[in-house]
């Protein structure tokens, strides 16, 4: 019997490249990486809730439970996963997402657990041409052998258009029973999908990582611009998602909270850091980073000030503290959309 570590979403793709491989007998153990950027995830972790007041679901876990396969979370968002993500050596795309590098990564893992479980290969939900950075052909190659996965990487989606892996060279895998999908569009997966009796899978989106975020790539390149040493901590992912920033000077920047949840997440994450709140108005939680002028202290005063149940009042009374030190600094709420805008990552 064939043996196969699977990678898993539990988005359509990867769902139907699992019932391809599962329909051939197939015996797979499917994997979910986790790598710090997973926006669902992420909210998951942080206590989030769906519009309907559920926890968001992971989906992996979903799409194993209903093929009956053993899903193994997989936590890579260590410190060898984060250098990758500030210095990949194959770039970023449009945003901070380095694709090439994130995948050789996780292909490398992948391959580590078919060693050690002593499988056949590797497959993934992979279709060719689907995603421009990282799913062409040229790179799927490239990804293929850097990973040391050559041979033993199968993309039963795109099987067809691709050369043979060695599982199928020996017979073992019906190379005819795989797919030749190719492209953007999703009209042949969701075909697939009907007439497998698959109807439970989340909507195609390419927003599930924060690194192909537009907003959260401008936060990261400007935390990674000002760092002699390019490098980022996990605490440091949680604050570039979290809240509205400001970049008030070279050294001082300013994370104002947008709801309840991001407050609660910046007071975890107060400490070294001044904590603004307004205590005459219901407002947000606000953390400056840095040490600040008393001209940034007045406009990150008024910028919080602005965003709290006092901002039509003339003038809002701002509490900072930091580790014993206390201070309260008196501002009318900032009404100039224009400074704002030019603050504003």
């Amino acid at each position: 019997m064939v043996t196969a570590i699977g990678m898993i979403s539990g988005g359509l793709d990867s769902t139907l490249a699992l019932r391809l491989l599962l329909d051939q007998g197939v015996r797979v153990k499917a994997v979910n990486f986790y790598t710090g950027f997973c926006i669902t995830e992420t909210r998951r972790r942080l206590g989030g809730r769906t519009r309907d007041g559920e926890p968001p679901r992971n989906e992996a876990l979903r799409a194993g439970a209903d093929c009956g396969v053993e899903v193994e979370l997989v936590d890579l968002s260590g410190s060898g996963y984060l250098d990758v993500v500030a210095n990949p050596r194959h770039g970023y795309g449009a945003n901070a997402n380095p694709c090439i590098d994130c995948r050789i990564f996780m292909m490398s893992e992948a391959r580590r657990i078919m060693e050690r479980e002593g499988a056949d290969l590797v497959f993934t939900g992979e279709v060719l041409g689907q995603r421009p950075m990282s799913q062409r052909r040229p790179t799927l190659a490239l990804i293929e052998k850097e990973s040391g996965l050559s041979g033993r990487l199968l993309r039963p989606l795109s099987a067809r258009l691709l050369p043979p892996t060695i599982i199928e060279q020996e017979g073992r895998i019906d190379r005819s029973r795989l797919l030749g999908i190719s492209g953007r569009g999703r009209k042949d997966q969701i075909a697939l999908a009907a007439r497998l009796g698959i109807d439970d899978y989340p909507q195609p989106a390419g927003g599930c990582c924060f690194l192909t975020d537009e907003a959260f790539g401008r936060k990261f390149h400007d935390l990674m611009d000002r760092r002699a040493e390019r490098r980022i901590e996990r605490d440091e992912i949680i604050l570039l998602a979290t809240g509205r920033h400001f970049r008030l000077g070279e050294r001082v920047k300013l994370l104002v909270g947008r709801t309840e949840g991001e407050n609660a997440v910046l007071d975890r994450h107060a400490e070294g850091r001044w904590r603004l709140t307004t205590p005459e108005h219901l407002g947000p939680l606000a953390l400056v980073e840095g040490e600040p002028d008393p001209e940034q202290r007045r406009l990150a005063s008024g910028i919080v000030a602005r965003y709290g149940k006092g901002r039509a009042h003339p003038e809002v009374r701002v509490h900072w503290s930091r580790a014993g030190e206390e201070l309260t600094v008196a501002v009318a709420p900032l009404a100039d959309e224009g400074v704002l805008e030019r603050l504003r990552l």
